[in-house]
């Protein structure tokens, strides 16, 4: 009995399989495919670009053959079927009911000679029962600077850089004396590659013609969410001051610097002669260590957004700092996906350390800031005896329990979450928020400033007029 039902049973699979692998050629039966058109993001020439995967699908009981695939140019779209590159050697491809096919395309683009972009296009064809099924593919192709040598390390003397056409820094970028950047340039760097300057740096953007640093994939890891938003993307931008070198200058204006493992790194050996640094309306954001650090510097903070470090979003360690009008907001790793590195829980958003014993006091004052985060104390001042710090700390929105200095005047602290603070303190993928660090409408951070700073700074981050009666604090002034 046992081995009778076994038989049946063999056969009604056998019968089965055979109708399901009947191949048909009924013209009304057709494939469906992931996507009907293959967008790629801004491809850079000469490096191409990541792999898109289509899939293929027969949802139909029987087989269909397809017949052919074929592009129409053949030129900068790459595609490989199961493992063939040649679509000349794909001829009736059995594909099974209920089956699918991996397809994997990338785009490699020629240098044009261009700086604007150019759009290439194709269409990627399958014949299936004497009719055609087509699935669109395009590009932005975008011609580059490529700054790439096989040592990994490109030394340069004085050197500028244009907005004429992007940067794509390979490996590490030595600059030995002046770094000029103009406004509206782009550089885009490598996996672990890295801006280090021995001189002085004058990148001035403007309102509409921002300066970016960022890594070069500026596709999507996934779906909806860009490689833009992934931290530690590269190594970081790193200002060198030796010993036996001249008093630096560091000017900085309307540059963002994006999703590094530290964003910008300021050193310096001397303990007297130090470099200045004016570092305004500027955006230092998402950083896998640190976001701005500061050994012996003397620096003007102004109208600056420092925010979201795994470690300090601003570390400061000798020199004097003066920060006005800049929000300062640590919410790293506040998001439903996965994209960034561990948050330290040990760590504020701003640290002082004036605990050196090389000769170099720290005075940081800030005035009509924001300094907040998910932690409950952001702001730590390490000194021998916190009372009798002698720098301002007035007219700002702060989150912190532990702050005793003499001369922290006229604040307004908060210990609950920001959530009426900002627009959105919290990344959901799903819902396309990304954190946006401008004041909701009834922000505690509204309206506390100092006139007599804001009427120094009249315009914010964003070029809006400010309320100079009534300043909002931060680098954000509420329309």
């Amino acid at each position: 009995m046992r081995l009778r039902l076994a038989v049946i049973l063999l056969i009604a699979i056998s019968l089965f399989s055979c109708r399901e692998e009947q191949l048909s050629s009924d013209p009304s039966l057709s494939l469906s495919f992931s996507k009907d058109t293959v967008s790629f993001d801004t491809v850079f020439t000469t490096i191409g670009s990541a792999t898109f995967r289509l899939m293929v699908y027969n949802r139909n009981a029987n087989a269909l053959a397809i017949s052919n695939i074929w592009l129409d140019n053949n030129t900068a779209f790459k595609v490989n079927v199961d493992g063939e590159n040649n679509l000349s050697l794909l001829k009736d491809i059995q594909l099974n009911g209920g089956d699918s096919l991996f397809v994997f395309i990338k785009v490699n683009i020629d240098p044009n000679k261009k700086s604007a972009p150019i759009l290439i296009e194709d269409n990627l064809h399958f014949a299936v029962n004497e009719k055609t099924q087509t699935v669109h593919l395009e590009a932005v192709g975008q011609d580059v600077h490529l700054i790439k040598t096989p040592q990994r390390l490109t030394i340069k003397d004085n050197f500028t850089m244009s907005s004429s056409k992007p940067y794509l820094i390979y490996d590490t970028l030595a600059i030995r004396s002046k770094l000029t950047i103009k406004p509206g340039a782009r550089l885009y760097f490598h996996d672990k590659a890295a801006l280090m300057v021995y001189g002085d740096v004058n990148a001035i953007g403007e309102v509409d013609k921002p300066i970016l640093l960022a890594g070069d994939r500026i596709d999507n890891l996934f779906e909806h969410v860009p490689y833009a938003y992934v931290a530690g993307m590269w190594s970081g931008v790193y200002f060198f001051d030796l010993k036996d070198t001249d008093q630096k200058s560091y000017n900085l204006k309307q540059v963002d610097i994006i999703s590094a493992n530290v964003g910008l790194y300021a050193y310096s050996e001397k303990s007297t002669a130090l470099p200045s640094m004016r570092l305004f309306n500027s955006r230092i954001h998402n950083h896998a260590v640190y976001g701005l650090v500061l050994h012996h510097i003397n620096a003007l903070v102004v109208n600056t957004e420092l925010s979201n470090a795994a470690s300090y979003c601003a570390y400061l360690d000798g020199g004097m700092h003066t920060f006005a009008h800049s929000t300062i907001a640590s919410y790293f790793n506040s998001t439903d996906v996965r994209i960034q590195s561990t948050t330290r829980e040990d760590v504020a958003a701003v640290y002082i350390n004036n605990l050196s014993k090389e000769g170099v006091p720290t005075r940081s004052s800030f005035r009509n800031c924001i300094i907040t985060g998910i932690r409950g104390n952001n702001m730590l001042v390490a000194t021998p005896f916190e009372q009798y710090y002698i720098d301002t700390i007035a007219n700002n929105y702060l989150k912190t329990d532990t702050l005793q200095v003499a001369h922290a005047l006229n604040n307004v602290y908060w210990q609950k979450n920001d959530s009426d603070t900002f627009v959105n303190t919290f990344y959901k993928y799903q819902e396309y928020n990304y954190y946006d660090f401008r004041l909701a409408e009834h922000s505690p951070a509204r309206g506390i400033g100092d006139p007599k700073i804001a009427a120094k700074y009249k315009t914010d981050r964003n070029g809006t007029p400010r309320d100079v009666e009534h300043p909002d604090a931060g680098c954000y002034q509420y329309k």
